[in-house]
């Protein structure tokens, strides 16, 4: 399993995976609270891709997750009840991770989580940040099981949805 930046050559297979995860909530299978055609998109992808922070996780060859990672705290956390004050500087924020629905529950996820924490300490960021809809039950869990507080929960339009509860959540690295 490696997780690296992603190339203009995995497009496809990122969209591929929004693609499917919009499929599976759309069945029921699966409350992330994202809409196909508005977040994510491929426009998603390509303006992290662009911007140099997209990353894809691949295992076999093949791109199982997908996730961005930079220090751009979303407009909604100025408001926060965060509880750790830290600069700008010291914040790594992890945005848009997906796994691919065939690939779920085998780990996937708490390892590109993993990839995160140590990029941000090697990055010099010791405060992570993380949102997630209010409905996604299992990302709220994850996030819980690997040391994530909630900061609290927001009402607000996040990616073009509107009506969303954005749950905050952070932790400290030691």
């Amino acid at each position: 399993m490696d997780i690296r930046n992603a190339t203009a050559a995995d497009l496809p297979a990122i969209e591929a995976i929004f693609s499917a995860i919009h499929t599976a909530e759309e069945s029921g299978l699966v409350t992330i609270g994202w809409k196909r055609g508005i977040y994510p998109t491929a426009a998603t992808a390509e303006l992290a891709l662009n911007r140099g922070d997209l990353f894809v996780q691949e295992d076999d060859g093949k791109i199982v997750g997908t996730g961005i990672i930079n220090q751009q705290q979303v407009d909604v956390y100025r408001g926060a009840n965060w509880r750790y004050a830290a600069s700008d500087q010291e914040v790594m924020v992890l945005h848009t991770l997906v796994i691919s629905p065939g690939a779920a529950r085998k780990g996937y996820g708490r390892s590109f989580v993993a990839f995160y924490e140590n990029y941000a300490k090697s990055h010099g960021c010791n405060y992570l940040r993380i949102d997630t809809n209010e409905k996604n039950a299992n990302a709220r869990a994850l996030y819980s099981k690997l040391g994530y507080a909630e900061a609290g929960i927001v009402p607000c339009v996040f990616n073009g949805l509107d009506g969303i509860h954005l749950v905050l959540l952070e932790k400290r690295l030691s």
